[in-house]
């Protein structure tokens, strides 16, 4: 999967020939799992049609501040900067670069892109004599210390018939320089995590178990934020209806604490970052019934034992890992968040309390307090799981870098 898989891209398209192009990059976007929309000068219309853009991208295209259609509306354009992830300018003519070099804002897509907080990359597209002019040279040296990224042109036949640089890339090489280049900048290339999540199952006989109601969504969401900043993931996960596709996770499916138990051991020695989010049984039957107990007495006795302590486990063998675990408390929650920190050797662990409303299983919210191995305790309000996981990675990365 692309690592611009859900990403917001906004394609900005200025006048120029190459904008003939930008229909096929609309169509690798969303090929790559991306939501697109289209800003285009005016001029450019005379290029390419916003029906094209706007068929492929499945959203209106913008080229002014105000549409024919309805003179009430007006197109935001810090509304659209905000909402992207990303901000292609292809194809960007002399023209165009200039006015961005030197914050001319005479049409809406200079506009949005004075206006956006995202990273901003530019495909120029222009004539051999004017891709070498000085004035042009001047035009990316700015770009580049405003923090833009330039993705160079190539060489080939030019409108004009000449041949040399200037001919705005490919499509397809546009999608692969962005690519390489976020991965490149991820703060987690590189780096291996271990994530557990979900329930598990204790066997009683061939048909019912000793169980809890962890849905795993929060662990997957660790997961899948992890991947999104670079890292490869290992996902050990107890039974859960949920899935989850992405090109840097593998999921390792088990049922019992024991085979948890396993399988973390299995790959903890070589990860850099183990997250233990699963919600693992405590306890488990001293004895598995061969067949399906029958209902005879009113009452059934069950002798339980400990499961093992994963996280204990790890805490005692770590080395290089950041170690991180969660607590789910009903009481002293806080002192007793600190003592499972402190006993089980972690760097960070998370609270959460099945006393605030909207946290704990099965919710797509969570309220989390995160405390560190130096008792800096952090409290976050009531999130959706996707937000605690970016939260909480961002935890992380400060303790890598700490």
């Amino acid at each position: 999967m692309s690592i611009l898989s859900g990403k917001n891209i906004l394609l900005g398209i200025s006048a120029g020939i190459a904008a003939y192009k930008s229909a096929s990059l609309v169509r690798l976007f969303i090929k790559a799992g991306a939501n697109v929309k289209v800003v285009i000068t005016p001029s450019a219309k005379d290029f390419v049609t916003p029906l094209t853009l706007s068929t492929l991208s499945k959203n209106p295209v913008h080229s002014t501040f105000v549409d024919d259609v309805d003179s009430e509306l007006w197109n935001n354009h810090v509304e659209l900067g905000l909402w992207a992830d990303v901000f292609v300018i292809a194809p960007a003519t002399a023209n165009t670069l200039s006015k961005m070099a030197n914050g001319v804002c005479d049409n809406l897509l200079l506009a949005t892109y004075l206006s956006a907080k995202c990273p901003v990359y530019v495909a120029p597209a222009m004539d051999l004599d004017m891709y070498k002019h000085p004035t042009t040279k001047q035009s990316f040296k700015k770009l580049e210390s405003y923090g833009n990224t330039i993705i160079p042109a190539t060489s080939g036949e030019l409108a004009s018939g000449l041949i040399g640089e200037g001919r705005m890339a490919e499509p397809e090489d546009i999608l692969s320089f962005m690519e390489n280049d976020i991965l490149k900048k991820l703060p987690l290339r590189g780096k291996k995590v271990l994530i557990t999540a979900g329930p598990t199952y204790e066997a009683i006989d061939p048909v019912r178990f000793i169980g809890n109601h962890s849905s795993g969504k929060m662990g997957f969401e660790i997961a899948k934020a992890s991947a999104n900043l670079g890292a490869e993931v290992i996902l050990i996960s107890g039974p859960t209806h949920l899935s989850i596709a992405h090109s840097l996770i593998r999921v390792v499916s088990v049922t019992s604490a024991e085979e948890m138990y396993q399988e973390t051991h299995k790959y903890f020695k070589d990860m850099d970052i183990a997250v233990l989010a699963a919600a693992v049984a405590d306890y488990k039957p001293v004895e598995i019934a061969n067949q399906k107990i029958k209902k005879a007495d009113t009452t059934l006795t069950l002798q339980l034992e400990k499961t093992k302590d994963i996280l204990a486990s790890l805490g005692v063998i770590k080395k290089k890992q950041l170690l991180v675990g969660f607590a789910l408390e009903t009481e002293n929650e806080l002192e007793n968040a600190k003592a499972k920190l402190k006993k089980k050797n972690l760097n960070l662990i998370v609270l959460n309390s099945l006393q605030d409303k909207g946290a704990g299983f099965k919710t797509d919210t969570n309220k989390v307090t995160i405390i560190d191995n130096k008792d800096t305790v952090t409290e976050y309000k009531l999130k959706s799981k996707a937000e605690v996981a970016k939260d909480l990675l961002n935890e992380i990365i400060k303790q890598l870098h700490g």
